[in-house]
């Protein structure tokens, strides 16, 4: 299937909605489906989309059209920051991800690594809303509250690991699925408790949200198995982050390019 036939097959699932507009961008490898009566609406990578139906077939599918009814159902709702302030979480993008919405309004976010940027969202159980200046002005909270807040809240977040073992080195995910495992980065205390598990060198990897992996590389081989293991997420990812993994030291998060069965910086 290419992404034309995808956008079909994902269009006819959501045509009984009459107010929705669907877009093809042959350019971005994308669609858009947006509500004509609130102008607001959703942009779907279709490449890993396509990647997750050669697996899942018609579950992939069914997927993206929950998250589609869900989030621009969402949109047609006023949302309140105060009293759902256990709500509000950063969330992981790419660099390339936009910084304002489709009407020009500015996106809470923050800068992080050469891969990757912090934003700012407001769980709403079944999907979450991104926090732009225009919900701060409407209820007169400053960015830094809803930073704090959301770090806060991140830190709470349940961490359970799941381990793989190949050629001698070890692989930790974090994968539940809530939305947050990629935003687990961000919690410092659980990642100084991993680095001290650690007997090699520690890389961390973030191919899309809902997963965050934690390497503990111990020979050369290790360093292939996680580069092709994080492309592989990447490609599969609802919402895809980076491709690339990071060397974790110090508190620091560095972006690595790893080829073949070298390592470079």
């Amino acid at each position: 299937m290419d992404s034309r036939q995808m956008y079909e097959t994902i269009k006819k699932r959501l045509g009984g909605h009459p107010h929705w507009t669907f877009r093809f961008d042959a350019k971005q490898d994308a669609m858009r489906i947006e509500d004509e009566r609130t102008k607001k609406g959703v942009t779907i990578s279709l490449p890993g989309v396509i990647a997750k139906w050669h697996d899942q077939k018609d579950e992939a599918v069914r997927e993206i059209v929950y998250y589609v009814e869900q989030t621009l159902k969402t949109m047609e709702e006023a949302v309140a920051l105060f009293g759902n302030e256990r709500n509000i979480y950063p969330v992981i993008r790419s660099t390339s991800f936009p910084t304002e919405t489709k009407e020009g309004v500015p996106l809470v976010h923050d800068g992080h690594t050469a891969e990757t940027r912090i934003y700012y969202a407001l769980d709403l159980g079944k999907t979450y809303r991104l926090i732009d200046e225009q919900m701060l002005k409407a209820e007169r909270w400053s960015a830094e509250r809803v930073k704090e807040i959301a770090r806060f809240n991140v830190r709470s977040l349940p961490t359970p690991v799941k381990e793989d073992r190949v050629a001698d080195n070890v692989f930790y995910f974090v994968n539940t699925n809530d939305g947050y495992d990629a935003s687990r980065l961000l919690n410092e205390a659980f990642l100084a408790e991993m680095e001290a598990r650690i007997e090699g060198t520690m890389a961390l990897a973030v191919p899309h949200q809902d997963v965050l992996i934690i390497a503990d590389l111990r020979n050369e081989v290790g360093y292939d198995v996680l580069a092709q293991m994080t492309m592989s997420f990447f490609a599969g990812g609802r919402v895809p982050i980076t491709a690339l993994s990071f060397l974790y030291e110090n508190g620091e998060l560095e972006p690595i390019f790893i080829l073949g069965k070298k390592r470079r910086t």
